[in-house]
């Protein structure tokens, strides 16, 4: 494999203008292939993926993730009733944290406050909503790109200086491979997530008719504004028992439990595609939204309307709010140590 510094690599091919922010940081779309013709397209703009289009057996591609056509539109987003967050990398911490408050060492932490009374998807300036720094590309066989974000001590209230590192990378099997590692200076906490809404119809279609599979007999129940109670449920032979497919639900926002871990997490299959995407991860947790209604507000890519039954989401993480509960997994990444989060969606067109 060969492993070019970005310094001294010529991106003419793989790297172009996306824009300017408001606060005139330049905004890059980046773009890598396998030799099976499947292309990801990414901005450093919350090292966010905006395409992905996948190679079908009738020799077709299909874009699977919904996104925006330009970087206006992507910061423009963030001030809907609901922001969509599509594609984006969430952080420092993925869900939802009750009343904005944990406790950590024995100090309570207040953060700000973006979703109700609580603290979402890391607060009102967010990771997604950052400009990361793409510091290495490689390319041939399994070609990735890697994006670092620097958090200083205090940003959103959260304590200590995190360090980011992303890494994006095209397997020749057709795999989209996100690992993540941070290490922070001080104790805090940290979760992070991918958020792309798959759709393997095409960013522009329907999820009806699409088969949902979820490797997990418990869900974390929640109160009616998505707060973990903190009681872990059964799912067997209820609405929510997807371990044999079903039909993807318009209404599902909802966090499931993974126990095995050497196993799959989820999966989704399109019989007009005949198209299947399997979900890994090393995470406790995959929490499956669908939507991406953007209220008619902002066209989507190719002037689409997106709707709430556009994409589902698999933000394979942490338990939300796991801080506040101390039976649930460890969200604390202490000093001198460091944070890693493997996942994989794997693609196989029949």
């Amino acid at each position: 494999m060969k492993i070019k510094q970005i310094s001294h690599l010529d991106l003419k091919t793989t790297k172009k203008l996306f824009g300017n922010t408001s606060n005139n940081e330049v905004v890059h779309l980046y773009e890598l292939t396998n030799k099976n013709g499947m292309r990801l397209q990414l901005t450093n703009f919350g090292a966010t993926v905006t395409s992905l289009n996948i190679p079908l057996k009738n020799n077709q591609t299909v874009d699977v993730v919904l996104g925006f056509d330009t970087l206006e539109s992507y910061m423009k987003s963030f001030q809907l009733d609901g922001a969509p967050y599509f594609g984006a990398t969430v952080g420092r911490y993925a869900g939802r944290i009750s009343n904005g408050v944990f406790n950590l060492n024995g100090t309570a932490v207040s953060l700000y406050k973006n979703n109700n009374n609580h603290s979402l998807h890391g607060g009102n300036h967010n990771f997604s909503q950052k400009v990361w720094e793409v510091v290495k590309i490689t390319e041939g066989e399994n070609s990735s790109i890697t994006l670092n974000y620097v958090s200083p001590d205090g940003d959103e209230h959260y304590p200590g200086e995190l360090s980011v590192s992303l890494t994006y990378t095209l397997s020749e099997k057709n795999e989209l491979i996100i690992a993540y590692k941070a290490t922070t200076t001080a104790d805090t906490i940290v979760n992070l997530t991918h958020h792309s809404y798959f759709n393997l119809d095409g960013h522009q279609a329907s999820l009806t008719g699409q088969e949902l599979i979820i490797n997990s007999e418990k869900m974390l129940e929640t109160t009616i504004e998505s707060i973990p109670t903190g009681t872990i449920l059964n799912t067997a032979g209820s609405v929510f028992d997807f371990t044999n497919p079903k039909q993807c639900p318009a209404l599902i926002d909802n966090t499931f439990v993974i126990e095995k871990t050497n196993e799959y997490a989820a999966s989704l299959f399109s019989k007009n595609n005949k198209l299947k995407m399997t979900v890994y991860t090393n995470q406790p947790a995959v929490h499956i939204y669908v939507g991406g209604n953007c209220l008619n507000q902002i066209k989507g890519k190719a002037n689409c309307d997106y709707h709430s039954l556009s994409g589902i989401c698999f933000e394979t993480q942490n338990f939300p709010d796991a801080p506040n509960h101390p039976h649930f997994p460890s969200a604390i990444l202490r000093k001198n140590e460091t944070y890693q989060h493997k996942s994989i969606y794997k693609f196989q067109s029949f």
